[in-house]
C-alpha cells in the first residue's frame, strides 16, 4: 500500500480550517493544520483557503508568507488547491466597494462583485464542466456544488502565449451571470465553491485533487 499524501492546510487566519482538514482527512490523506513554512513547503499538497473579505485576505496571506510559500511551490511544480476567497487571491486584483487590492496574480483576471438579483450567491449550484477534467473526474454532469460568495471571476479568459504552455480548464456556473467556479492549470488548482461542504461531490472531487499528490 502507498503512503497516504501528506497535506498542509495553511493557516494564515482567513479560513474554515477545521472543515477543510476532515474534509481531507476521510480521503485518507494526512493533513496538518499550520504556517510553518517548511512543513506547508515539503507537504505533497498545499491548501489554501479563504472566508472574508479579499483585502483582508491578502493581509493575513503577507502577513504569514503564504504568498511566497505558493508562488515557490508552484515555481517548483508543486501542487496548490485554493478554495473560496482562497481561490480569489490567485487573480490579479480583486475589487471590492470600489477599491481595487493587488492579488497574488498567479492568473490575470479582476475579482468583482456578483451581477445577480440575490446577492450573495448561498446554496447549492451546478457547473459547466470542461472536456478532460481531473478535478471532476467521475462525477455526473449534474452534481451540486456548495457556494458562499458575492464576488466572482466574469467573463474570463486566458490566453497561453508559449506554445509548450496548456490552457488551463475553466469551469463555470451561472448566479445572474456566469463565473468562473473552477480552474486547473498545471500544478495550481482551484475551486470558488466549498467541497468540504459540498458531500459526496465534494468528497469525490478532493479525492481527486489527492490522487494527482
Amino acid at each position: 500500500m502507498s503512503a497516504a499524501r501528506k497535506v498542509v492546510v495553511f493557516d494564515y487566519g482567513f479560513g474554515n480550517v477545521r472543515s477543510a482538514e476532515r474534509a481531507l482527512a476521510r480521503t485518507g490523506a494526512e493533513v496538518e493544520i499550520t504556517r510553518d513554512f517548511d512543513k506547508a513547503m515539503n507537504a505533497d499538497g498545499l491548501l489554501v483557503p479563504g472566508v472574508g473579505a479579499f483585502a483582508a485576505c491578502m493581509r493575513g496571506l503577507r502577513a504569514a508568507r503564504g504568498d511566497w510559500v505558493i508562488d515557490r511551490r508552484l515555481s517548483g511544480g508543486r501542487p496548490v488547491l485554493g478554495i473560496c476567497v482562497g481561490m480569489q487571491i490567485l487573480f490579479a486584483r480583486g475589487i471590492e466597494h470600489g477599491v481595487e487590492t493587488a492579488g497574488l496574480d498567479e492568473w490575470p483576471g479582476s475579482v468583482e462583485p456578483l451581477e445577480a438579483e440575490i446577492v450573495p450567491h448561498m446554496g447549492w449550484n451546478t457547473v459547466a464542466v470542461p472536456p478532460g477534467s481531473e478535478l471532476f473526474a467521475g462525477l455526473d454532469a449534474d452534481a451540486r456544488f456548495y457556494f458562499v460568495h458575492s464576488y466572482a471571476v466574469r467573463d474570463w479568459s486566458f490566453e497561453a502565449h508559449h506554445t509548450l504552455l496548456r490552457p488551463p480548464k475553466v469551469t463555470w456556473s451561472t448566479h445572474g451571470t456566469p463565473f468562473v467556479a473552477a480552474v486547473e492549470n498545471g500544478a495550481l488548482w482551484a475551486t470558488q465553491f466549498h467541497p468540504e461542504k459540498s458531500g459526496d461531490a465534494g468528497a469525490q472531487l478532493l479525492t481527486n485533487w489527492i490522487g494527482t499528490l
